[in-house]
């Protein structure tokens, strides 16, 4: 059964990025380094995306929902949320993912709506510092 990806809207994701259930999943490149990133998201950079999927499911272990995204949300977060769900039915592993999102325009979105963007460098992000 071929797993259906979504578009959620950054209003959207910021009421339920308070579940402990979500994973956001930052695809940028360098660019999330020098533009900031959305509190508590993990870094998987789009270039080497796949060799690092078995990583991100062990990140993700107890997460149901995950939202994908990068600049836009038009290229490499739908390409990378594709590589996952598919990934995911290939090994048919039990991860309790339910739901593969990607927000609507992307991270270019997100802050230029004023949501909070964190300019940490801790890696994973904490999510506790640096909102602008």
């Amino acid at each position: 059964m071929a797993r259906s990806i979504s578009y959620i809207t950054g209003s959207q994701l910021l009421s339920l990025k308070r579940r402990p259930n979500i994973a956001i999943i930052d695809v940028r490149d360098d660019e999330r380094s020098y533009d900031g990133h959305i509190a508590g998201s993990l870094h998987y950079a789009s270039g080497n995306f796949y060799d690092k999927i078995s990583n991100l499911v062990q990140d993700v272990k107890g997460k149901d929902t995950l939202v994908f995204h990068c600049v836009l949300s038009q290229v490499r977060g739908p390409s990378c949320a594709r590589k996952f769900a598919n990934y995911l039915e290939e090994v048919k592993e039990d991860t309790g993912i339910k739901d593969i999102l990607i927000l609507e325009r992307g991270f270019s979105g997100w802050e230029s709506s004023g949501r909070p963007v964190c300019h940490c460098t801790s890696v994973p992000c904490k999510g506790e510092t640096g909102s602008a």
